[in-house]
C-alpha cells in the first residue's frame, strides 16, 4: 500500500493567505511527482484550509481523529510563520510521526505582500511542540520547497520512519524452539520487549514436529513447487524436499495459529539429526514473504530484521559478520549458509547439503542450504540486543561489492565496504552485539533512527 501522510498547513492571520493556496498545490503535486498518498482538511473549512485558530485546531484534530488508519505520518507545512495556539490543539492526540517543513523565503520576494517568515516560525513551532513533549523529524535543508530535490530525499526517508513505526509500533515473533545451547549471545530479554509491544510467543520444537508429520499432502506439494521455484534441487533425495516442504507448511500453521509477524527458528541440531534437513530454503521464502525469519533462533535480530525490512519496503536477510577481507581496513565478509531470499540474490540458488552439519552428524544430515551470489549495492545492516530492560541497536551503511571471495568459501559470503569497518566491529565488541546483522539494499538507517527514537528504543548511527 502506499505511504500515505495527511497534510497540515501553518497560517498567521496577518500573513498572506494566498501563500497557503500555493502551498498546497506544491505539495500535492511534489507528493504525487514521488509516489506517495496524501489527504487533507477541506480549503473551504478554514481560511485557505490553514490552521489559524485554537477553534481551527479543533477541527483539524478532528478531521485526524475521523481518518485514522488512513495516514501514516503527518507532514506540518508552514508557508509562512504558522500559528502555534492552534497547532498545539490540533496534535494534542497524535500518534504518528510528523516531518516539518518550512518554505523558503526568495530573493526579490522579501516585501509585506510575500514574505514568509518561515524559518522564525519553524523554531517557534519546534519550540511549542518540545513543550508538549510531542516527538517531530526535520527536514535535511531548514527551509526546503516541496519541489527540491532534497525535500524528494526527505519524504523517502520519513516514508520508512513511517512503515517502521506503524509495523513496529505492536507485533508478535515466534521463537520455535529452545535457544540453541551453545550459544549463549541470542539470549534475550522478553519482559523488556513486552513493554515495548513486542510479544515472544514460544513454541516447542517437539510441536513444529508433529506438525510437520501431520502436514497436509496437498499444501506440501504446492511448497514443494515455491520451493523449486527459487532453487534447484539436484540429484539429493526426494525425501529431503519433501521434509524441508512439511517445515514450511508446519511454520505457515504456527504463524497463522499465533498471528506472527517474525519468527527465529532453532535451526540445529534437532532438524538435521530427526529430518536429515536445514531450514535455510524455508526461511529464504519466508524472508522473501516479508515474514522476518531468523535462524540459531535470534529473536533480537528478527526484530532488526522487521524494522528493516518495513523501512524499506523490502525484503532483509541475516548474516554473520564473518571475516576479515584480507588486510582492508574498510571490507569485511559477510557470512550465512543460506536464508537469502530472493530478492538479494542473482537468480535461482542452489541446493546444498550443510558441511558443518556433514562433519558433525554424518552425510546427508544438513541438506536445504540455498547456495547463491548476492546482489550488490548500497546497503543497510544493524543489530538488537535487550540490555538492563531497554531495547538497544545500531544502524550503519555501506555496500556490498562484487570483490571476489575464494571459490572454496562454505555457504554464501558477500563483501561489505564502508569507511573504517573495523571501527563498527569495535562498537559491536565494545557494546555487546551478537555477530548477525540484518542487512537490505539502500540506505535506510536514518529512517531506523527515527523510528526507534519515536518507539522509545536507543539506537546509535555507525
Amino acid at each position: 500500500m502506499k505511504t500515505t501522510f495527511a497534510l497540515y498547513f501553518g497560517n498567521r492571520g496577518f500573513f498572506p493567505g494566498e501563500l497557503i493556496a500555493d502551498a498546497r498545490k506544491e505539495m500535492v503535486a511534489a507528493l504525487e511527482k514521488n509516489g506517495y498518498g496524501y489527504i487533507m482538511m477541506d480549503e473551504s473549512l478554514t481560511r485557505y484550509g490553514a490552521i489559524e485558530t485554537i477553534e481551527e485546531g479543533k477541527l483539524y484534530a478532528e478531521f485526524l481523529e475521523k481518518n485514522k488508519g488512513k495516514y501514516d505520518g503527518i507532514i506540518l507545512s508552514l508557508p509562512n510563520f504558522g500559528d502555534e495556539n492552534g497547532a498545539s490543539v490540533a496534535f494534542a492526540n497524535i500518534d504518528v510521526p510528523m516531518l516539518i517543513q518550512a518554505f523558503p523565503d526568495e530573493k526579490g520576494k522579501m516585501d509585506f505582500a510575500h514574505r514568509r517568515d518561515s524559518m522564525c516560525g519553524k523554531i517557534a513551532m519546534c519550540n511549542v511542540l518540545r513543550q508538549l513533549k510531542l516527538k517531530y523529524i526535520l527536514t535535511k535543508k531548514f527551509n526546503v520547497s516541496p519541489f527540491d530535490e532534497s525535500f524528494a530525499e526527505d519524504l523517502r526517508i520519513f516514508a520508512g520512519t513511517c512503515r517502521a513505526v506503524k509495523g513496529m509500533r505492536s507485533f508478535n515473533i515466534g521463537a520455535i524452539g529452545a535457544r540453541t545451547t551453545a550459544f549463549k549471545t541470542v539470549r534475550i530479554d522478553e519482559i523488556a520487549m513486552q513493554n515495548k509491544r513486542i510479544n515472544v510467543e514460544t513454541i516447542d520444537l517437539t510441536n513444529l514436529f508433529v506438525l510437520m508429520n501431520n502436514a497436509d499432502s496437498k499444501k506440501v506439494e504446492k511448497k514443494k513447487e515455491k520451493y523449486l521455484a527459487l532453487s534447484s534441487f539436484g540429484n539429493y533425495p526426494p525425501e529431503k524436499l519433501d521434509n524441508i516442504a512439511r517445515l514450511g507448511v508446519a511454520v505457515d500453521e504456527i504463524i497463522d495459529t499465533y498471528n506472527l509477524q517474525a519468527i527465529a527458528i532453532r535451526c540445529w541440531d534437532e532438524l538435521e539429526k530427526t529430518y536429515g534437513i536445514a531450514p535455510c530454503l524455508a526461511l529464504c521464502e519466508l524472508n522473501e514473504r516479508g515474514i522476518a525469519a531468523a535462524c540459531e533462533l535470534d529473536v533480537n535480530n528478527a526484530v532488526m530484521m522487521r524494522a528493516l525490512g518495513l523501512a524499506a519496503d523490502f525484503p532483509v536477510m541475516l548474516l554473520d559478520v564473518n571475516n576479515n577481507y584480507n588486510d582492508d581496513a574498510d571490507r569485511c565478509i559477510l557470512f550465512h549458509c543460506g536464508p537469502a531470499p530472493a530478492s538479494l540474490m542473482k537468480g535461482k540458488g542452489t541446493i546444498e547439503e550443510h558441511l558443518m552439519f556433514r562433519k558433525s552428524y554424518g552425510e546427508g544430515t544438513g541438506v536445504g542450504i540455498n547456495k547463491g551470489e548476492y546482489l550488490e549495492g548500497k546497503a543497510t545492516l544493524g543489530s538488537f540486543k535487550t540490555e538492563n530492560g531497554e531495547l538497544c541497536a545500531f544502524a550503519s551503511e555501506g555496500e556490498l561489492t562484487d570483490d571476489e571471495i575464494e571459490a572454496c568459501f562454505f555457504g554464501c559470503g558477500k563483501v561489505f565496504k564502508k569507511d573504517n569497518v573495523n571501527a563498527m566491529l569495535n562498537y559491536m565488541a565494545e557494546n555487546g552485539y551478537r555477530h548477525h546483522v540484518a542487512i537490505t539494499l539502500g540506505n535506510w538507517a536514518q529512517s531506523l533512527k527515527d523510528a526507534f527514537d519515536y518507539l522509545g528504543y536507543k539506537i546509535d548511527i555507525i
